[in-house]
């Protein structure tokens, strides 16, 4: 099967948000691969996007869900980028209990999903010199992305590890509208950046437990609060009657799907 020769164009806004929702990562790098999990296997594309140190394989561009997905956080290392007798270029991931083969177009867009993943995984831009300014810029911009969303994550555990209990949330399940802000921050954010979404999950005033601040337009925009408890494996809203959801992307989608989607999580572009 052949790749489309299409040059890759952005998801349309409501796909690349309804991924968001469900992905609950900053998308960093996406276009066609053709992968195969073992030679014996025949290769297959797919609309392939680098969402943190997760790959999401899609069977279509415009699919808002994703028909597979591969954690690549333990990557050990990648080979070079080699030309088949077809000009598309093969390069091999190597994780602990696997190999994953990619085919990306030519040997250009090879090294650019290579170098990518590297940055995201290694948390270093590689030193290739065949990688053009523009695209050393960008994975410069990635790495930076990634580094503060580490941070981000490693202070909503380390805040959950006041607890006695372990966090309940593990790294790839924080909400991608997590923020470690105060109130007044969160209500600035919400207000200057409309576009960017209206719901923002944060830290609350104790520091033990979680927050979401949502901007809602009815008459005029109204701003609310509402406190997140986390206790043992489970999260509680605090409303008029107390929900009690798995995890905080859970807790995030139920504010989703009660308005509608008219609520949408705060993602900076």
């Amino acid at each position: 099967r052949e790749q489309p020769k299409e040059t890759p164009q952005p998801a349309p806004r409501q796909i690349f948000q309804e991924r968001q929702r469900i992905t609950g990562l900053p998308l960093y790098f996406q276009g066609y691969l053709s992968v195969r999990h073992s030679r014996c296997q025949e290769f297959r594309v797919y609309w392939t996007e680098l969402r943190g140190t997760m790959l999401f394989f899609y069977d279509d561009k415009k699919a808002p869900t994703y028909s597979q997905k591969l954690d690549i956080s333990a990557l050990s290392s990648a080979t070079n980028v080699s030309p088949d007798e077809n000009g598309s270029a093969q390069f091999i991931l190597m994780l602990p209990n696997r190999e994953l083969e990619l085919k990306a177009d030519d040997c250009e867009c090879g090294k650019e999903w290579k170098g990518f993943i590297l940055t995201v995984t290694k948390l270093s831009v590689p030193p290739d010199e065949s990688l053009l300014p523009g695209q050393l810029g960008r994975m410069h911009e990635v790495l930076e992305k990634e580094k503060k969303r580490r941070i981000m994550l490693n202070n909503c555990s380390s805040t959950s590890l006041n607890r006695k209990s372990p966090p309940s949330s593990s790294l790839t399940t924080i909400p991608v509208c997590f923020y470690t802000v105060s109130r007044q921050e969160a209500m600035e954010m919400l207000e200057k950046n409309p576009s960017c979404g209206n719901l923002i999950l944060r830290p609350s005033s104790d520091s033990k437990n979680y927050a979401i601040t949502i901007r809602h337009e009815l008459e005029t925009p109204h701003l609310k609060h509402y406190k997140v408890i986390s206790k043992g494996t489970s999260y509680f809203i605090e409303l008029e009657r107390r929900v009690t959801l798995p995890s905080l992307q859970d807790v995030v989608n139920y504010f989703v799907t009660q308005t509608q989607g008219n609520l949408k999580p705060f993602v900076t572009q």
